[in-house]
């Protein structure tokens, strides 16, 4: 009871702290998917999007806006399923991982790397698990990985992106 007490008496103290500080790292938008005018409207199957699908809208050197939500870190999604994921930087991808993709189903056809800032090279070790869980997979920096995987999802694929904030450099 006492520890409730004490939460109600810091959390208006933190709330006023967190709006004063004004310090806003700059986040940059993601192209959107949605064309402004088209001779092909009437067949323009993305400008319905699902309302409980995941939507990379946003990244910045921490993290990333998926649905007007704001995640920091990186992150591990599969379909519209998105978990927080452990790796800071891409020397930490490895098979144990990425483990949640022997045990699977359905297995998605692709998973995309978000490497960070810049494209990293996968390692054999790293690209024989993939391999094995019987996806295919592309590395490549952490903004387009996003972008890709919104297309890929917003067209009904089994699509999966493990993404490093695009802050991370190595």
């Amino acid at each position: 009871m006492a520890l409730r007490q004490k939460v109600r008496g810091t959390l208006p103290i933190l709330l006023r702290s967190l709006k004063r500080d004004n310090r806003k790292p700059p986040s940059l938008q993601l192209p959107s998917l949605r064309r402004a005018f088209s001779l092909y409207d009437q067949i323009n199957l993305i400008d319905k999007v699902p309302d409980e699908q995941l939507i990379f809208q946003e990244y910045d050197e921490t993290g990333f806006k998926v649905t007007g939500v704001k995640y920091e870190g990186s992150l591990l999604c599969v379909g519209n399923l998105l978990l927080s994921w452990s790796p800071k930087k891409f020397s930490e991808i490895t098979p144990d991982s990425l483990s949640l993709f022997q045990i699977l189903r359905p297995v998605p056809e692709i998973l995309i790397l978000g490497c960070g800032k810049y494209i990293q090279p996968v390692g054999t070790e790293l690209q024989r698990f993939i391999r094995s869980t019987g996806m295919k997979y592309e590395a490549v920096d952490s903004r387009n990985a996003a972008s890709t995987y919104n297309i890929l999802n917003e067209e009904g694929r089994i699509v999966a992106a493990a993404l490093l904030p695009y802050g991370v450099s190595s």
